[in-house]
């Protein structure tokens, strides 16, 4: 018997966000899996869903939901439509359910809550590229993660080419 899975994909809308979702359709996803659109909108955001669902975050949106709201006005989000070409190509061709979800707060904390409470078998997230010395003063919400969650997490490093790469895979 085959158990589908729950894949989260943390979503900023960046290029290697962008990688990320489609490293994850191309390499992980199988027919049956729910992938999971996870946002993280500033905690200083005061948008009218933070009011209501600013500590367990927004439920969890259906894709074709997800793509008709106004997000900007509604979470404070600018989406890329791309990555939702992507998405809904890939739910009917892989035949997968894609959600989405948004927090507010700090990244790094909310992808690691994200992962608790949404039970997510794997996470998969970009990784921006930061050299040492940027990466120890911004701080890097994929290495926060990496060494911070239950499950395997797979970071997409920032390519110029056409196809992503994993970084790596952690338990």
């Amino acid at each position: 018997m085959t158990r589908y899975r729950t894949i989260g994909i943390g979503m900023d809308y960046s290029p290697t966000s962008k990688q990320a979702v489609q490293w994850t359709i191309d390499h992980l996803v199988r027919s049956g899996d729910t992938v999971i659109l996870i946002h993280v909108v500033s905690g200083k955001s005061d948008h009218g869903e933070k009011v209501l669902w600013g500590d367990s975050g927004s439920p969890l949106i259906p894709l074709y939901e997800f793509m008709e709201m106004n997000l900007r006005v509604r979470y404070g989000l600018n989406p890329d439509r791309e990555v939702f070409s992507i998405l809904d190509t890939a739910s009917r061709a892989k035949q997968i359910k894609v959600l989405a979800k948004v927090y507010w707060g700090d990244p790094r904390e909310k992808l690691c809550e994200a992962v608790a409470n949404l039970k997510l078998d794997s996470l998969v997230v970009g990784n921006r590229g930061l050299g040492p010395l940027k990466r120890t003063l911004l701080g890097s919400v994929s290495n926060y993660v990496v060494n911070n969650i239950t499950c395997p997490v797979t970071v997409v490093r920032a390519t110029s080419g056409s196809k992503p790469k994993p970084n790596c895979t952690f338990n």
